[in-house]
This record gives structure tokens, C-alpha cells and sequence, in this order.
């Protein structure tokens, strides 16, 4: 009898690792949209693209949010597919026909769209309800499983401090209740730190609404740091995994991956509802002096803009992989992520190494999957050596026990048709705007070129994208496309 006893809990104790190591794991993938205007091997084409089925969960970001609880799109000539406009959301459905079983959803929010109007809305029953309603409706009527809330964050960035972090509740649970009816997705994508856990979020209450959570575990340094001594910035890695010899401060502790899980378990979050976010980028600075160039190192500036990316301080995996041969590279043993170094330039990222590490933590800890920013900063096309999408590839073979990426079941001509962007008269070419471009972005949106008919930029969360259109046809302001001659006014612009 003893035997048996011992025999059943070993036996148990068995199941109980199976059912943590072998359960379905969440592959949560997002796609920033605005990746289309990209040039070159930089521009992220969702069709073109993503050919392997590695996410279980596909996420459009973004959309917006109007001051009367309504969802609003953000650039409607890249989602919408009637006449010249691209067809993007059309484009990201049709991946459920190539990958039965996908689940796309629409991302609301996100860094630019900011906490104010959330805020507003959050405060309202009215509105909340609207917005309930609008975002079921907006699922529906654009074939989504599901809405993401990306509020970045609740009681802070023109948020309300002393009752967002309920209102907040109060909306999830709206939503909750208004998606129910349709067997749709609610998700969250939440900050990950302590103090911002205390500031914004109800823990147990979000969790009750929410399929599952998204820990933006990354962006814990970068070109904002505290000051140093010289009034400059100091050195630090973007999403380390665990607390470095230079994390001195109670809040410098809290700076890291495992710090961060440990915060939201213990507030009670299902560690199955707890998605583990991965960054595909990093982060970069210029040093003060080439020669100190430790973690904590002095900065006086974000690192130089990269062809992608084209933002100072930021950089896609796809481009600094490319690189790396003409950098030395460095390897945080206590906080188990790399680093680079070439002449001034410093930049933190994650590789194959640091992400197997992170893909293998979810697993020990039973955590529900991992989540990824961005597809599009992965090498997507291949160029650095170790094939299509080598990050994502890790994660997917990780959490599926060693498996490959399955090909697409379903030929792609079975997908709906969607409009052609680059046809007569409206086809365009792009290209990064040039340094030292004066155009600055007012807002989301297409602009005349104030110099040049036959040019227009795309600004696009605050990056100018540079098109010129084809021969024979120029930019018709009116129509915001390119157009015959004969029908565009070019009295106010100088042509070349």
C-alpha cells in the first residue's frame, strides 16, 4: 500500500510538471503598423512578411481613443482598403486564412496616444459604456478576436492621479461584460515596475476582467536615466532579467525582469494570465568618454539615429545584428543580457542568448507565454546569418518543447483581395526624410512637400516618411494622393 501511495504522488508530481512545461504557452506577437512606411529592407510588410506560424495571438497597433468613448483609426489611408489606400487591416485578417487557428487583435493606444483621453473616458459610466459598445461593435465589424488596452498609464501622463487606477477597473469591467456577449478577447498591456504597479493598477481587480497580461518588461533604461554627477545621462540595460551590481537605489531594484514578475505575483496575478514581454529593439547612448564604457557609464545624448528606426536612442534587432561585427560586445553575467560597444556609441539589446534565457524563465516559473514588441524589428528578411525571424524562432522553439515553426497550411491565394497600393496614378516611392529635413510632423497624417509638387510625407508617430510620386503625376493636396497634373493646384508650392 505504501508503494502505491508513493507511486500515485510521484506519478502526480509528474502531471504537475508535464502541465507546467507541456500546456499550450501564449506566443503574443505585436506589429507596429507604422513599419509599412519604412524603406529598403527596413519596411514591414504584414503579407509579405510573416510566412511562418509562430504567434498564437497577432496585435495591430495601434488604434485610437476619441474623448467620446469612441475607437478612432489612426491613419485610415494605411488601414482601410477602399480606392488607394493600402487595405492594412484586410492584409492582417487574411493571416487567419494562412494560419488557421490565429487570433488577431486591435491594440488601443499605445506611448503617443498618451493617458488623457483614456482618462476622460475611464471617468464617465456613460462613456464607458459607449466605449464598451464601440470597441465590441469595432471587433466585429473588422473581423478582430479581441481589443488590447495599451493605457500608458493610468494616473500619470495627463491622467487623473486619484482616480484612474479605479476607473480604470470600472472600464475593464464594462468591457468585460460587452465582450462576453460575443465570446471576444480583452487584454492588457501593463508597465511592469513596482511603483508603477502601485500607481496605476488594481492588481486583482484588472486580472478578474482580463483574458490575459502583457508585462512591458523592457524600456527599464534607456537615454532618460537619472542624472550623473555631470548632468548627464548614465549607461543601462533595457530589460535585464535580473538586479545588477549597479542597481543601488530600492527603485534602480525594481529595474529588471524577475523584480518586476515577482511584484505582480505577489499582488496576486495568475501567473498563468501573466504574458512576459520581450523586447525585439534596444536602446542606445553616446558616451561621454569611449574609454568608460561599463553599465552605469557616463551619457550626455541618445545614440545616433539608425536607417530603420530613425530615432535617436532606438534600435531594431535587425539593425544592430548587422553591425556587431564592427562592435565589441559585452556580456552581463549577473543580469544575464549583452551590450555593445563601437567608438562612442553604446547600445543595450537582447539576442538569441538573453532571449532563450527569458523564454526558459516563463517556462520555470509557469507563466502563460510571452509577448513580443515588435515583429518588425526582428531579422524578418534573414540578413545577419542565422535565418528568418532567429528571435522569434527561439521563443517559438522554447515554449513548443523543441519544435519547429509549421509552414502555412493554406495557400495564400485563398486570401481576400485587397487594394493594390502602388497602382496608377497613385504609385509612390519612399524614402527615409533626408538629415537636417526641416518637415516636422504636426500630427498623424499625409503633407505636401513645401518645396517639391511632386513629394508628399507620411508622418507617422512622429516620423516624417519622404514618398515621390511617379513619373507624370504630382501631389494633390486635396485629394491626399498623387494625381494627373491637370487637376493639382501647385501654385503654392515651389517645384523643382
Amino acid at each position: 500500500m505504501e508503494k502505491l501511495v508513493i507511486l500515485l504522488l510521484v506519478c502526480i508530481g509528474a502531471f504537475g510538471i508535464a502541465n507546467v512545461y507541456g500546456q499550450s504557452k501564449k506566443i503574443v506577437c505585436y506589429v507596429g503598423t507604422w513599419a509599412f512606411y519604412r524603406n529598403g529592407a527596413c519596411q514591414f510588410d504584414v503579407e509579405k512578411h510573416i510566412t511562418q506560424n509562430f504567434c498564437t495571438h497577432l496585435l495591430y497597433g495601434f488604434f485610437g481613443i476619441n474623448n467620446d468613448g469612441t475607437i478612432r483609426l489612426i491613419d485610415p489611408d494605411l488601414d482601410l482598403d477602399q480606392e488607394w489606400r493600402v487595405g492594412y487591416i484586410t492584409k492582417f485578417q487574411n493571416l487567419k486564412l494562412k494560419f488557421p487557428g490565429l487570433k488577431t487583435i486591435a491594440a488601443v493606444g499605445g506611448w503617443n496616444e498618451g493617458s488623457k483621453k483614456f482618462s476622460i473616458v475611464a471617468a464617465s459610466a456613460e462613456l464607458r459604456k459607449r466605449f464598451a459598445v464601440d470597441a465590441r461593435e469595432f471587433c466585429l465589424k473588422y473581423k478582430f478576436n479581441g481589443l488590447d488596452m495599451d493605457w500608458e498609464y493610468p494616473a500619470d501622463r495627463g491622467g487623473n492621479v486619484q482616480v484612474d487606477k479605479q476607473n480604470f477597473v470600472e472600464l475593464l469591467k464594462e468591457i468585460r461584460s460587452e465582450f462576453d456577449k460575443s465570446k471576444l478577447i480583452l487584454s492588457a498591456a501593463v508597465g511592469a515596475t513596482e511603483f508603477r504597479g502601485e500607481i496605476s493598477y488594481n492588481i486583482p481587480l484588472i486580472s478578474k476582467y482580463l483574458d490575459f497580461i502583457s508585462l512591458m518588461a523592457y524600456d527599464f533604461h534607456g537615454p532618460w536615466n537619472d542624472s550623473d554627477p555631470y548632468g548627464g545621462f548614465v549607461t543601462g540595460l533595457n530589460s535585464p532579467l535580473y538586479v545588477g551590481p549597479t542597481d543601488l537605489t530600492d527603485r534602480e531594484k525594481q529595474y529588471n525582469v524577475n523584480s518586476s514578475l515577482h511584484y505582480w505575483l505577489s499582488q496576486g496575478a495568475p501567473r498563468e494570465k501573466l504574458i512576459l514581454g520581450i523586447p525585439l529593439y534596444g536602446h542606445t547612448f553616446a558616451l561621454v568618454d569611449p574609454n568608460q564604457h561599463d553599465i552605469g557609464a557616463a551619457s550626455n545624448t541618445a545614440g545616433t539615429a539608425h536607417e530603420c528606426l530613425q530615432t535617436g536612442g532606438a534600435i531594431g534587432y535587425n539593425e544592430i545584428c548587422k553591425e556587431l561585427e564592427q562592435w565589441t560586445r559585452y556580456w552581463s553575467k549577473e543580469q544575464k543580457a549583452p551590450y555593445a560597444v563601437k567608438g562612442n556609441q553604446w547600445a543595450s539589446y537582447d539576442d538569441i542568448k538573453s532571449i532563450t534565457l527569458k523564454t526558459q524563465y516563463i517556462l520555470d516559473h509557469g507563466l502563460g507565454g510571452a509577448m513580443v514588441w515588435s515583429l518588425d524589428t526582428d531579422d524578418f528578411i534573414g540578413v545577419c546569418g542565422n535565418g528568418v525571424y532567429p528571435l522569434m524562432n527561439t521563443i517559438y522553439r522554447i515554449l513548443n518543447n523543441g519544435q519547429t515553426i509549421p509552414p502555412s497550411t493554406v495557400p495564400p491565394t485563398t486570401a481576400i483581395p485587397t487594394t493594390t497600393w502602388s497602382t496608377q496614378p497613385t504609385t509612390s516611392t519612399t524614402t527615409p526624410a533626408p538629415p537636417g529635413n526641416e518637415f516636422k510632423c504636426s500630427s498623424d497624417g499625409r503633407f505636401p512637400d513645401p518645396k517639391d509638387c511632386s513629394k508628399f510625407y507620411v508622418c507617422s508617430y512622429n516620423i516624417a516618411y519622404h514618398f515621390t510620386c511617379a513619373q507624370g503625376t504630382l501631389y494633390n493636396a486635396k485629394l491626399e494622393n498623387c494625381d494627373y497634373p491637370q487637376n493639382v493646384d501647385c501654385s503654392q508650392v515651389e517645384s523643382k
